[in-house]
């Protein structure tokens, strides 16, 4: 038989609760094939380290039908060769050149904007591998310090903060700059954790000056990258992916047609109180559903 997606959930007692019902009332697919797609990871693809269901199925039909794909993520804790080693452990074997992340985008914003500058990335160790391999001078010298980088840190201390302070707010010589603005990282069973939008709200607080790039998801630097990795126009492609302020906000502003999956952040809730303007194209409870079915 062929594949289908899978139907909605039920309760025990074969009953849908009212958040089923909603996301069953808010639930539209796409009806035809497009020449790109454009997925999220986190919380699109993978919930942690679970591969969410009908992610593979997709990405191997998509892939037999000629389609290009390309994975990309915010999260700049880990660069490009281990997202691929985490693809191919979930049985989806991906080149490096079809994975985009802000550990590349932020290096190369750099190296294009600000080649001379030196940096103090509030980063994990594949940030701050990637600018050294790219000859960036990195200081945590607040006198010295040209662009502090905000990112997702687990080993962020109150130091690197104040670092970060007096070279911005005392030394008046720094400005910030952010791999992403994510709030925090979504994990299975509803969890999450503090993400780069922490340390950048932190920063602007105390210092009264704002973030002035994102190199992450909706930014233009991400969406020039994404264009170059896919090799289409925005009108030839789609973005699948959990947050509406990031990827989906990304899709719309860049002319690209949008679906929100709701097995991340966003619930059905939340995308029915959104302003019609920034709601996406489509809504799929399951990521294969992007998929029309006579296509399967």
């Amino acid at each position: 038989a062929a594949y289908r997606p899978g139907g909605a959930a039920v309760d025990g007692r074969g009953k849908r609760d009212h958040a089923m019902d909603l996301s069953t009332d808010l639930i539209v697919r796409p009806t035809r094939l497009y020449d790109g797609y454009i997925f999220d990871l986190d919380g699109t693809i993978y919930l942690g380290s679970e591969l969410l269901p009908g992610a593979r199925d997709l990405v191997f039909r998509l892939r037999e039908l000629g389609k290009r794909v390309v994975f990309l993520s915010n999260n700049p804790t880990r660069d490009v060769s281990m997202y691929a080693d985490k693809l191919e452990r979930f049985g989806l074997p991906t080149p490096p050149e079809e994975i985009v992340t802000t550990v590349y985008t932020t290096t190369q914003w750099i190296l294009q904007n600000a080649p001379d500058a030196v940096v103090y990335p509030i980063s994990e160790e594949p940030l701050i591998r990637a600018l050294t391999d790219a000859g960036i001078t990195i200081s945590d010298d607040p006198a010295r310090i040209d662009i502090v980088i905000a990112s997702y840190d687990r080993t962020l201390t109150w130091q690197k903060l104040q670092v970060a302070f007096e070279a911005i707010w005392y030394h008046k010589r720094a400005r910030m700059i952010c791999t992403n603005p994510d709030l925090y990282c979504p994990f299975p069973g509803g969890r999450g954790e503090v993400d780069a939008g922490g340390v950048i709200a932190a920063l602007e607080a105390v210092t009264g000056q704002p973030c002035e790039v994102n190199c992450g998801k909706p930014s233009p630097v991400m969406v020039e990258t994404i264009m170059k990795a896919v090799g289409l126009g925005p009108d030839q492609c789609i973005t699948t992916g959990d947050r509406l302020y990031t990827e989906i906000r990304m899709g719309i502003r860049s002319g690209m047609d949008t679906a929100v999956v709701f097995t991340g952040e966003t619930t059905p809730q939340m995308l029915s109180e959104t302003d019609t303007a920034d709601r996406p194209n489509f809504a799929l409870d399951r990521i294969d559903k992007l998929l029309p079915d006579r296509y399967w």
